[in-house]
């Protein structure tokens, strides 16, 4: 999985990043347009950036910025990040008008008793960037990611998405095996390397 990494402070309204797309869906049939995200990182925090298209589906109890269950009910993107020694997981869901969920995993499907206090660490943000479509971002502090993970170049990481509610389409960045979408497979989550943001 690539980050780019910046060298100056990012900060919403001035994101000028490479961007990814995923083209085709979970059964290989091809996505128009494609889902696009970045990931980014700073000295001080992780951004996943995710476009989505304009009428895309939100759970409809999503208040902006708030922590909402069962977004993924719904059109919605999604950045996992593991710990391939421990077997744990962080799963981060961003909604299109910035609605949040997030949860940590000590394996496969099973959350830990003891959750991070994610509400004072996540930001989000949205904008809608026209007729076509919108952009949303969350912004996760490195020294969060670093306590609850232990992350760095040896984590690995995926980008899903969740699109054309209610015909849901299933994306993911990462090949993960399966005839059906299964998006918790740690186990084939990508390596992450760094890239500098000139380079695409």
């Amino acid at each position: 999985m690539k980050i780019f990494q910046s060298a100056k402070k990012l900060t919403w309204g001035d994101l000028d990043l490479p961007l990814f797309g995923i083209q085709h869906d979970w059964h290989g049939n091809p996505m128009e347009p494609p889902s696009v995200f970045s990931l980014a990182q700073d000295e001080d925090a992780l951004w996943f950036i995710a476009v989505f298209p304009v009428n895309a589906a939100t759970q409809p109890q999503a208040e902006p910025h708030a922590f909402t269950p069962e977004l993924w009910k719904y059109d919605v993107a999604e950045l996992f990040i593991a710990n391939p020694l421990s077997g744990a997981y962080l799963e981060f869901n961003l909604a299109a008008n910035s609605a949040w969920w997030a949860c940590k995993f000590s394996g496969v499907r099973i959350p830990c008793a003891n959750q991070p206090d994610f509400t004072t660490q996540i930001k989000t943000h949205s904008d809608a960037t026209g007729s076509i479509q919108s952009i949303a971002a969350i912004r996760i502090p490195l020294k969060f990611l670093n306590l609850e993970i232990d992350f760095g170049t040896d984590s690995t990481a995926n980008i899903t998405i969740i699109r054309n509610t209610p015909h849901h389409r299933y994306l993911s960045a990462s090949k993960l095996p399966g005839s059906e979408p299964d998006f918790h497979q740690p186990n084939h989550f990508s390596p992450i390397t760094y890239l500098p943001t000139s380079q695409a």
